[in-house]
């Protein structure tokens, strides 16, 4: 019976492989989406992709009816659920976007995945280190297309200063990258007088999901960024974004070490996850990366700087400096495009959709950047240096 079964599973999966790689849309044929989390982030992927004229949008769903009702009013007819399952099963769709918590990321994209679906998730791609391997698997062996939303991919201004700088040889050898995110205002989040008592249509035990129970706490709904139970903070929420643009960059993305250190050192308001954090990550290429996460500060900024042998390069989503090392000549300052970069790491989903092709924020990317984060993460909570071994991805005891 086992045997039997598992033949069954293997023409399924090789059956959905051959469809989905022969089903190229049409210039005509409209992509049909539906969105699973219907926060902030979601509502404004939901608006990048109602841009499209080709893109319908079938199908919403969130925990919070209300929440969800809200972005469906913005496209009328669709579908509003609670359950992502029914998203899911609900046809016609093509793909789905997922923009829930951390810890509801590696479920509804599995089982997305293996319906034949394509998916958008949000980075971090995983809420524990081991989950990425298994949604990488599931988008390879259905061949269906998976995204991350490390949308500094796809940014014109990084792909340039890319070129422009490390391709071309401009900054010399790269040995040390520092990252740094400050006073980042999504964990400085606070519940209004309207969300203390639990809405009604909110449903609590849904969103816990995984999780250990609670009694209701608005914050931790609100901010759950700043708890520990529901990912790693600002390492594996701000640097995993930093991390990637080092990867994509320097071409080099599985550390050998990770070290941290820090604590809850300026609010007194229940948050378990650091509020001011410092990160250190070896890699084999020859490079080390740091990384700063300071909440307690009134400056709210973030960037990635190379430092090489012929200059440095600092970028982040407004635009770049390159400094070279002659001092005497003056720095290049270069603005990026006057919009939020979302938008061109969407339109290089919905291009992959259409030519069946790898997108810029693929899932194995994706899982390398989160992996590195998980690192650092677990160095945090073990309060020690972690050593990785980059050709089994695995961590080495002692």
């Amino acid at each position: 019976m086992p045997a039997q079964s598992t033949r069954r599973d293997l023409v399924r999966g090789i059956a959905i492989s051959a469809a989905s790689w022969s089903r190229i849309l049409g210039a005509n044929d409209r992509i049909q989406i539906g969105v699973i989390g219907c926060g902030s982030r979601g509502a404004l992927l939901m608006r990048e992709f109602q841009r499209h004229s080709e893109v319908a949008l079938g199908a919403v769903c969130d925990v919070y009816e209300t929440r969800a009702k809200r972005v469906a009013a913005n496209a009328p007819g669709v579908r509003v659920l609670r359950d992502y399952r029914a998203l899911i099963e609900s046809r016609p769709l093509d793909a789905v976007v997922i923009a829930t918590p951390n810890h509801w990321h590696e479920e509804p994209c599995l089982a997305a995945l293996s319906s034949g679906l394509d998916v958008y998730v949000e980075k971090p791609l995983s809420y524990a280190i081991d989950e990425g391997p298994r949604m990488v698997k599931a988008a390879r062996i259905n061949a269906m297309i998976c995204q991350v939303g490390m949308q500094q991919r796809s940014g014109s201004h990084y792909l340039r200063a890319k070129q422009e700088y490390i391709d071309a040889g401009k900054l010399g050898k790269v040995s040390y990258v520092r990252t740094w995110w400050h006073g980042n205002n999504y964990f400085l989040v606070r519940a209004p007088e309207s969300m203390r008592t639990k809405p009604a249509d909110l449903d609590w035990a849904a969103f816990l999901g995984r999780l250990k129970w609670r009694d209701w706490d608005p914050l931790q709904y609100l901010s759950w960024r700043s708890y520990l139970d529901f990912g790693g903070g600002q390492i594996t929420d701000l640097f995993t974004h930093w991390v990637d643009v080092v990867h994509m960059f320097l071409g080099s993305d599985i550390p050998v070490s990770a070290a941290a250190a820090g604590g809850v050192y300026n609010f007194n308001d229940g948050r378990t996850a650091p509020d001011t954090v410092n990160v250190l990550e070896e890699y084999p290429a020859r490079f080390t990366v740091t990384f700063e996460g300071v909440l307690g500060t009134a400056a709210t900024q973030g960037a990635v700087e190379f430092f090489g042998t012929e200059g440095s390069l600092a970028i982040n989503r407004e635009g770049y400096e390159f400094r070279p090392a002659d001092r005497k000549a003056p720095p290049v300052v270069v603005q990026a495009e006057p919009y939020d970069i979302t938008r061109d790491h969407v339109n290089d989903f919905l291009d992959a959709v259409r030519q069946r092709r790898r997108p810029k924020g693929d899932v194995l990317l994706g899982h390398r950047s989160a992996q590195a984060a998980h690192l650092a993460h677990m160095a945090w909570l073990r309060r020690r240096q972690i050593h990785f071994d980059p050709v089994r991805e695995e961590i080495l005891p002692g």
